[in-house]
């Protein structure tokens, strides 16, 4: 009876070799990565995130940030919110981010921590997020093309670190800006479109 039973139980695992399921067909032998599991098989990197997560109150700091109820005044709801992953998902982003997240290996998993330390912080900027049209978010993403443009025609290239300051500029806001500003405005039509 006891060997029966005992079947069924989770074999030991120290650590396994894995490929993301977006890039499973296709993945290189060098994209495997390797993870440590815990006597069950659970990765130790996501075990400890989500502890951290439950100790810190996550949840109940987007509970009392009232993130959700905001979003749901807004008209935005996870039913709501359901198309747009599955566009996602039929238009292939979800297995693009599954792939970064695979090619950043395991060095993304100890930024984990990290992340539930911030967003406490973050909860509220969110919710002041929910509160901006789509339209001002384009016009951000237009003035800082424009800033962009006015660093680099204000700061002379005379010397390397001139030079660097307006590389610098030009990457932050003439590119990342921009596209974050975009990107949002984007998400936030569609969302409050729907």
């Amino acid at each position: 009876m006891a060997s029966s039973a005992a079947a069924f139980a989770p074999a030991p695992q120290q650590s396994t070799n894995f490929a993301l399921h977006a890039t499973a067909n296709r993945a290189a032998p060098s994209a495997l990565t390797t993870s440590k599991v815990d006597s069950t098989g659970n990765n130790l990197a996501v075990k400890n995130f989500l502890e951290s997560a439950e100790s810190a109150g996550l949840l109940s700091k987007v509970a009392q940030a009232g993130l959700l109820s905001k979003a749901a005044s807004k008209g935005i709801t996870l039913s709501k919110l359901e198309p747009l992953i599955i566009a996602a998902a039929e238009k292939g982003v979800l297995d693009e981010v599954l792939i970064l997240t695979e090619a950043a290996g395991p060095e993304i998993l100890p930024l984990l921590p990290t992340v539930v330390d911030l967003a406490p912080q973050a909860l509220p900027l969110l919710a002041l997020g929910l509160d901006i049209e789509p339209v001002l978010l384009q016009g951000a993403a237009i003035a800082s093309l424009g800033a962009a443009y006015g660093v680099v025609t204000a700061v002379p290239d005379d010397t390397v670190a001139q030079v660097a300051v307006q590389t610098l500029a030009v990457a932050v806001l003439g590119v990342a800006a921009p596209a974050a500003s975009l990107i949002g405005a984007t998400i936030l039509g569609k969302v409050k479109s729907l």
